[in-house]
């Protein structure tokens, strides 16, 4: 081969190389910014695994083990900061869109006698309970399914189904999150599943349908907490139901201190939410996000569909432009610091930023922010008042290491739990 043959070659191999390097570089998750603690020097943060499949939930089941959902239905085991290959449970999916394996908690087993304990005569079993989008044929449903854990081979094993919802139209607003809250009953969110109806506060659409809510349920056969807000609404449906008006929701969390659940919550383009959950709460959607007296067209929550019992609260924060806000963890440790201790983690999809907040005295809400006129973050330029770190590429789940009481951050992006410790720490 000639000189300027091989100079050819050499051009046209870099015409290929060049832009695919390119391209890997400004499109691979964590290529443009290794995550970071901006606002504490004292924090760093660590990666205990990677190489997940879109990890969307995790939760520990006891002091070293983690279990995490992979969106397309493998649920994989962390045991001691290491990936096992095979994984504990692989169930069917429908993945379109936000469709997926997408929720998990994990509940003890209490002394025979308990009303709201996930069977009898099973102490010192562990349940753990599986949210997903079950693909069985052309029949797509959304489904809360209790397994018991198998400690000794490591699987879980005996399904029972829990909770059995609808998932069309979709293909988004799935929610999925699913919670065992200190009462143990079991707490479960979806979204409205692009349904216009009296549960997305219109007030002529189609009677409520199991969208747009947080279910209140017991754990052992998905029947209605018998002290739920709605219990006695003619409409059963309402029965199970501990809140409405719910666009989506990627965050719900217990308050270790009052026991007062908090959400997360989706706007459109506008207005994503924390909100204070109270029993009956009436999130808005699709009449309102956002404080109420920034929503045009609407002056008062009377124009909700408000059952009896029900009442509407504006969020305690909010993001007017969207940053896709998904999970929210109390600090239930002070291993971070004091001053973390019992107050509030945030995550986001859009920009992979993890905010911090501190609670009020009151634990009603949230502490005004320096940099910001109140509590509505109204553009970009303000991100930073609330930006606690960067660069975590898509966080789906925040969780408190029950042992060493670290921060554990799950990125869908990166398919990576990160762990934030101190700065000294090995």
């Amino acid at each position: 081969m000639n000189k300027r043959a091989i100079k050819i070659g050499i051009a046209v191999s870099l015409a290929i190389v060049i832009p695919a390097i390119v391209y890997l570089i400004y499109n691979s998750p964590t290529a443009l910014a290794a995550p970071s603690i901006t606002k504490d020097p004292n924090l760093k943060v660590q990666t205990l695994v990677n190489s997940l499949d879109s990890p969307t939930s995790m939760a520990f089941i006891d002091n070293n083990n983690i279990l995490v959902l992979e969106k397309g239905g493998q649920v994989r085991l962390v045991s001691n900061g290491i990936l096992k290959d095979k994984p504990v449970l692989q169930v069917p999916v429908d993945t379109e869109n936000e469709r997926g394996l997408l929720g998990i908690a994990i509940m003890n087993s209490t002394k025979t006698g308990d009303a709201s304990t996930a069977s009898s005569n099973n102490d010192n079993k562990k349940f753990v309970f599986l949210y997903y989008t079950q693909s069985n044929g052309g029949d797509l449903r959304n489904r809360v399914y209790r397994y018991d854990w198998n400690e000794q081979d490591q699987t879980l094993i005996n399904p029972a189904l829990i909770l059995d919802l609808p998932a069309l139209p979709g293909p988004n607003h799935d929610g999925g999150k699913l919670l065992i809250g200190p009462d143990r009953y079991l707490y479960a969110v979806i979204g409205d599943l692009n349904h216009r109806g009296k549960l997305q506060n219109i007030i002529d659409g189609p009677d409520p349908d199991d969208t747009s809510v947080i279910f209140r349920v017991k754990p052992n056969d998905g029947s209605a907490a018998p002290d739920n807000q709605f219990i006695n609404d003619p409409n059963v449906e309402m029965h199970k139901y501990y809140a409405y008006g719910i666009r989506n929701s990627f965050g719900i969390a217990f308050d270790p201190i009052t026991a007062n659940l908090w959400q997360t919550e989706n706007g459109p383009d506008v207005y994503d939410e924390i909100n204070v959950v109270k029993p009956g709460f009436n999130s808005g959607w699709n009449k309102i996000m956002g404080p109420l007296s920034r929503n045009e067209g609407v002056n008062t929550a009377d124009e909700l569909v408000n059952y009896p019992g029900s009442h509407y609260a504006d969020p305690v924060f909010s993001w007017k432009n969207s940053v896709a806000v998904t999970g929210i963890e109390f600090m239930k440790s002070s291993a971070l610091g004091q001053k973390y201790k019992n107050n509030i983690f945030v995550g986001d999809y859009n920009n992979g930023n993890l905010y911090y907040f501190e609670v009020n005295s009151t634990r009603t809400g949230i502490k005004p922010q320096t940099g910001l006129s109140g509590l509505v973050v109204d553009n970009d330029n303000q991100l930073s008042a609330v930006t606690f770190g960067t660069g975590f590429g898509a966080i789906s789940d925040i969780k408190t290491g029950p042992t060493d009481g670290f921060l554990y951050v799950l990125s869908i992006n990166d398919g990576t739990i990160y762990k934030i410790v101190r700065s000294f720490t090995k």
